[in-house]
């Protein structure tokens, strides 16, 4: 049930009460009429005119009594516009002074209570719900993902040029001479060359033929091609020794590569160039453009799953920690509510005849029914007891009256 819901419900509770308690002093005057019971007559007569005084005087604040258009009643909607100018005067001049705002804002210690409710699950969950149901899809539909691909395309060329790739690759490869591996990284790539020779036989002995004078009629293809993998295989044999020539000349080789790499500019650009020429060819932009449409897609999947996303529960766990940190760091909590008092209370000081103002003509532009009904409605119910109070005390007085009456 609503607030106001509860409220009307309350006050004419207490309506039916005051009007009830009048009811009682209207049958005790009957009773006292008939019986010739003189105190209780006495006490009757005094408590109707008090509860119905008390009525009027209630009624008149709001509303016209019977709606009798009587002078001076209705007071509160004929006189909304004083009412609500004074209550702007007063709010401003009253509230929004210096000294009364610091005690306030100090008392209010707005980091402890702010960091108090992010640490409790069930709003740092409201918060990440709000986000993920709102804020993050709303932020990927506003955004045009053409701009996003050829941002990050862009991102990742200047990115690119940044690096050098050069001094890189000369570093991976000094720190494979200094043991072992190269030795047998060079191993490694004769056996692979050697296996690729034996496998591509046939292809070489076609190249072969394809290569020899028609009139030899083939007799020298075989003698040829068997000549040139005779070769090839002795070479690669002689150069798997660890001490000989070749594998000597292969390792000073890429021992000047290095020292090269290292030293040169005009080498570590080239391969910079040569990397940056690969990530320009069409397939690699399409794949660089497509990162963006995965994690987009992987996001949307995510907040599908709901209350089970990771998203939301990462940021609802972030939130709760943010809390807890913040309400362990003394300094932080302190320059927080600095903050605070110093910016709310120079707004609030800065614009005090612009709050006043502002009540003021909030209260003017509602209509008067509407503001009669308002403030019945939170304290009518109190006033109620106005009307209460005036009929037993009428009673009371008329009792006492009576009975001074009887003594004299």
């Amino acid at each position: 049930m609503e607030n106001n819901q509860i409220k009307k419900l309350d006050l004419i509770k207490m309506k039916s009460v005051a009007l009830s308690v009048l009811g009682v002093a209207v049958i005790c005057f009957f009773i006292g009429f008939h019986y010739k019971i003189g105190w209780l007559k006495a006490f009757s007569e005094a408590a109707m005119v008090g509860g119905i005084a008390d009525w009027f005087a209630v009624v008149a604040l709001f509303k016209h009594p019977l709606g009798i258009s009587i002078p001076h009643t209705a007071l509160i909607p004929n006189n909304k516009d004083a009412i609500g100018q004074n209550l702007g005067t007063f709010v401003s001049d009253e509230f929004l002074i210096k000294e009364k705002l610091e005690v306030k804002l100090d008392e209010f210690d707005f980091a402890t209570k702010a960091t108090n409710w992010l640490k409790e699950e069930k709003n740092a969950a409201t918060i990440s719900s709000l986000v993920v149901e709102n804020v993050i899809p709303g932020v990927l539909k506003t955004i045009d993902d053409a701009n996003v691909k050829k941002f990050i395309q862009q991102q990742f060329e200047i990115k690119l040029k940044q690096l050098n790739f050069g001094e890189w690759i000369a570093i991976g490869l000094e720190s494979l001479s200094k043991d072992d591996k190269q030795a047998q990284l060079i191993t490694n790539v004769l056996t692979i060359l050697a296996a690729e020779l034996e496998a591509n036989k046939k292809e070489i002995r076609e190249k072969v033929k394809n290569a020899t004078p028609w009139y030899t009629l083939g007799v020298a293809d075989k003698k040829i091609a068997d000549g040139v993998f005779n070769g090839l295989y002795e070479f690669l044999d002689m150069a798997k020794q660890h001490d000989s020539s070749i594998r000597k000349k292969i390792n000073l080789y890429v021992l000047n590569f290095i020292e090269e790499l290292k030293n040169s500019p005009e080498m570590q650009q080239k391969i910079t160039t040569l990397i940056i020429e690969f990530t320009q060819k069409e397939e690699v932009q399409d794949y660089i453009g497509s990162i963006w449409q995965e994690l987009k897609q992987a996001v949307l999947t995510d907040l599908e799953k709901g209350e089970e996303s990771e998203i939301k529960l990462n940021l609802t766990n972030m939130i709760r920690n943010f809390g807890s940190n913040i309400q362990n760091d003394i300094i932080m909590t302190t320059k927080i509510n600095n903050f605070i008092k110093i910016d709310l209370l120079g707004v609030l000081l800065k614009n005090k005849k612009a709050i006043g103002d502002l009540i003021a003509t909030s209260v003017q532009s509602w209509d008067k029914k509407e503001i009669a009904d308002k403030l019945e409605l939170e304290v009518g119910k109190d006033l109620q007891f106005i009307r209460i109070n005036g009929t037993v005390v009428g009673g009371i007085v008329g009792l006492v009256i009576y009975f001074v009456e009887q003594l004299m």
